[in-house]
């Protein structure tokens, strides 16, 4: 990996030679007030790569987007290079699906440059967000493919065919395949509730999310998509998006939350209210796990018509009595495994259960903030168990309520 070096006036007016624009965001700040930078991080994935910067206060910018070898060039103004900043190269992994090296160096006076060399052409966005829950000020680089990948497609080259209708009374008995996804919670930026000991909700939800596809997959009749397979943020209405993409029979969001008593514990299943919160604690939950893509950062300024559009108030009733049936089989399916929060499925407006067509629950499979639970949490075996009882809750769901055919699903439009 390069190191660090400093940029020279010939290389900044060979790249101004290029007949580029300088994209600035203006804020005026003398050399003085200059911030300093606190972190870098990096977050690759199949769906983009995520370049954090974090520091002291909000810094201006300018970017430009070099053809013919495909390069962004980032220049931070009014910062100087420190070690932190001069650690970014090498967090660059050579499977990183879309950037090959970073050079980052100082440019001139207040000026540091990033030089993003690429191994596919990308559509950048880069935007700052403000403090929030214990992170400073955070410039985001966005590295999206230009054509994005395919979730449907992907699903389709899995199982092509549908099996025959199994005999075991347990399992559904449905002539095509049924499709589930698993959506682990947080991720990235975001990573969920912290235990005492140190562990991430966003860690714990991926691990069992996996157990579980592994599972499923292994059914038959079944076929899975992840929301994230990897540790990278996806905001909650692309989560929802997604689902819909792929004509999901039903959505699972798995969590590991955290109360305000380290003494709260037990299982719990969520499905959407349209009347306001079953109890204060699970408004109280809804609110924090709403405040997510505060946390993993989304760039308002994009507008996605067909994203808003896809998270529209739960206004069939077929759907709501669908994910209540699911979330009282998922629940007695968790009560084998762990204690229940309460005896029943409570209701709260998550956002990411909002999808208008598919039945969704939200699964907390234990308390996070709750030592023991914890422990637990990161045991294998203990994982193990709980997507099991998730696979039992699913199956049981789908053999007393087969899927109907696929005209029923989301339309792709």
């Amino acid at each position: 990996m390069p190191e660090a070096t400093d940029f020279s006036r010939r290389d900044f007016l060979g790249l101004a030679a290029a007949g580029l624009t300088l994209l600035v965001t203006p804020v005026g700040r003398s050399l003085a007030a200059a911030p300093s930078v606190m972190a870098v991080r990096v977050w690759p994935a199949a769906d983009y790569t995520r370049i954090t910067i974090e520091h002291e206060q909000a810094i201006r910018f300018s970017q430009m987007l070099i053809r013919d070898p495909d390069r962004l060039v980032v220049d931070l103004e009014d910062v100087e290079l420190n070690s932190v900043l001069a650690s970014l190269p090498g967090k660059i992994a050579d499977t990183d699906p879309y950037i090959k090296v970073i050079r980052a160096g100082r440019n001139r006076p207040g000026v540091v440059r990033l030089v993003i060399e690429l191994k596919a052409e990308i559509k950048p966005q880069l935007f700052s967000l403000p403090p929030v829950a214990g992170y400073g000020h955070r410039l985001v680089m966005d590295l999206y493919p230009i054509e994005p990948p395919d979730p449907l497609m992907a699903l389709l080259e899995g199982k092509p065919e549908a099996p025959p209708p199994p005999s075991d009374n347990i399992r559904p008995e449905v002539s095509r395949l049924v499709t589930v996804v698993i959506d682990p919670g947080h991720g990235g930026e975001d990573p969920g509730a912290i235990g005492r000991g140190g562990s991430y909700e966003k860690t714990v939800t991926l691990s069992i999310a996996r157990r579980l596809k592994a599972k499923l997959d292994a059914e038959q009749n079944m076929r899975t998509m992840l929301t994230r397979d990897a540790d990278f943020f996806v905001p909650l209405q692309q989560r929802v998006a997604k689902a819909r993409r792929v004509q999901a029979d039903l959505f699972v969001s798995i969590h590991a939350d955290a109360f305000v008593k380290p003494t709260a514990s037990g299982s719990s299943v969520f499905v959407l209210s349209e009347n306001g919160a079953s109890s204060s604690a699970a408004r109280w939950l809804a609110q924090r796990e709403n405040s997510a893509d505060l946390i993993g950062g989304v760039n308002l300024g994009v507008k996605d018509p067909h994203l808003a559009r896809t998270l529209l108030d739960l206004s069939q009733t077929a759907t709501l009595n669908d994910s209540i049936k699911l979330g009282n089989d998922v629940l007695g399916a968790l009560g084998r495994v762990n204690s229940l929060h309460k005896g029943k499925i409570e209701q709260a407006g998550f956002a990411v259960l909002k999808a208008p067509d598919i039945p969704s629950i939200l699964v907390e499979t234990a308390f996070i903030s709750n030592p023991e639970e914890e422990r637990r949490l990161q045991d294998e075996n203990y994982q193990d168990r709980m997507a099991e009882a998730l696979l039992d809750g699913i199956k049981r769901y789908f053999a007393k309520n087969p899927p109907l055919a696929k005209s029923r699903l989301a339309r792709l439009d």
